[in-house]
């Protein structure tokens, strides 16, 4: 990359929207657990879907590698350029425009920068929902929504960020611009190509924009914190939740004691409860028939599943419930190293899965405190695993390949999978061979040179070498 074609990237977006000063660019170039720290020459902001495409195109004439990015928010390294200092970095910061919002047909088309909050507030605006909800929602952007498939809080009602979608558009590596931004909820003719972007971590192209789908806004929501009496005390409480409540559950998140203890000791947070408890539940309906959490607390608690709880009798109280699950990730920061794993398993294997992981990890490391936690509801578990005290924080995080090696094995007996809604990125990448078949390899990277032969989009991604 010499100053010349650096110059000319940078006169497609202005010198005033080209970042050169790695000082300026930190923000860009490292993660917020700071396991990656890139390096570029450029920050690209282009503003408009034709600048992507011009800057994609030239990208591909030249042979130079383009490292998408939005929110930079993502948690397996798949929006952090390589260290080697040879791609460029295109972030899409710019382009953060709600580009329609229609109530009657309950869709809305925005640019792939919009934050997930300003989206939010410009469908509740028109009395709509979207209900894609996460603790980053004030940073993350839509395009990383999509190109990660994200999940989130109300998965179990609602489904991932691929649901949510109608259509996209999309800049190809070579330039050309691909508009599906239909809004259509049945459209029959042929593959469904935005399926292909969604999930694939800009590795196939860059998402400019999106049609997304709204949804009634709840009228009311009632919110329990509950103490269980175990994981398996949590299931089948979601089990009668669903059934006694008419399916109107939207959330239900499964928290251990060892949460709730780092979050009371280093985040402020009080225990709503009286006691304490070895599981807590924190769940949710929508637009619930007048009581409908007390009557499946009282059967709950008949049937031994439940030991106290709380219903939020305000939105502040609700959403200091919230709270206490959505701190919970930043607390392990103050207990030393965390070694973080994003899996699934069937609803029903949760508990047995549980079990059976912290075995493994506490025959691996003895004294090393397992915290897993998270969207139960849809069999996503963040089980992750903070340092023995005491121990050196470097020294632990070196062993984060061996620690995955024991939790995804697990994870695989119960025929799950070792990424439920973070993405592959850099992080996992490694780990392909050993959950997907050579076929399913194959038909990946088949795609990949279709779409991209000349491995300018977000290379070293996704796939294994």
């Amino acid at each position: 990359m010499t100053p010349d074609l650096l110059n000319q990237f940078a006169a497609i977006v202005g010198e005033k929207n080209t970042i050169r000063d790695a000082t300026e660019m930190v923000g860009y170039m490292k993660e917020w657990r700071d396991i990656w720290v890139g390096k570029s020459p450029l920050v690209l902001r282009p503003s408009s879907t034709e600048e992507v495409s011009r800057i994609l195109k030239l990208a591909t004439e030249t042979g130079t590698a383009i490292v998408p990015q939005s929110g930079n928010t993502g948690l397996v390294g798949g929006q952090i350029p390589f260290e080697n200092g040879q791609e460029l970095l295109l972030s899409l910061d710019r382009m953060t425009k709600i580009l329609d919002v229609d109530a009657a047909d309950s869709t809305m088309t925005v640019q792939a920068g919009a934050t997930l909050k300003s989206v939010q507030t410009a469908a509740n605006e028109v009395g709509r929902l979207f209900p894609l909800s996460l603790a980053s929602e004030g940073s993350c952007r839509i395009g990383g929504n999509l190109s990660t498939n994200a999940g989130g809080l109300n998965v179990l009602a609602y489904g991932s960020a691929r649901d949510l979608c109608l259509g996209l558009e999309v800049v190809l590596p070579d330039g050309r611009i691909w508009n599906g931004l239909r809004r259509l909820r049945k459209d029959n003719t042929g593959y469904d190509l935005k399926n292909l972007f969604i999930g694939a971590e800009g590795t196939l192209g860059v998402i400019t924009a999106a049609a997304l789908k709204l949804f009634p806004k709840p009228r009311a929501h009632e919110t329990a914190f509950i103490a269980v009496t175990s994981s398996q005390a949590a299931v089948d409480l979601l089990s009668l939740a669903r059934e006694m409540s008419g399916n109107r559950v939207v959330a239900f998140e499964l928290m251990p004691r060892i949460a709730m203890d780092f979050t009371v000791k280093h985040m402020g947070i009080t225990n709503p409860l009286a006691e304490f408890s070895p599981w807590y539940a924190l769940s949710e309906l929508a637009d619930p028939v007048a009581g409908s959490f007390e009557s499946i607390l009282e059967e709950a608690m008949t049937q031994g599943l439940v030991t106290d709880a709380t219903v939020a009798q305000s939105e502040a109280q609700r959403q200091a419930l919230w709270a206490i699950r959505e701190l919970m990730p930043e607390s392990q920061k103050f207990e030393g190293g965390s070694i973080k794993h994003d899996v699934s398993v069937p609803v029903s294997k949760i508990p047995q899965f549980i079990e059976e992981a912290s075995r493994a990890v506490n025959t691996f490391m003895p004294e090393a405190r397992v915290m897993p936690f998270g969207h139960m509801g849809d069999g996503n578990m963040h089980f992750n695993v903070s340092q023995p005290p005491g121990m050196n924080k470097k020294k632990y995080l070196d062993l984060w390949n061996e620690m995955n090696k024991v939790v995804f094995d697990v994870v695989l007996k119960f025929g799950g999978s070792i990424s439920a809604e973070h993405g592959i990125g850099r992080l996992k990448k490694h780990h392909m061979p050993e959950i997907k078949s050579p076929v399913e390899l194959q038909m990946m990277r088949d795609l990949k040179k279709l779409f991209d032969p000349t491995n300018i989009m977000n290379p070293g991604k996704v796939l294994p070498p």
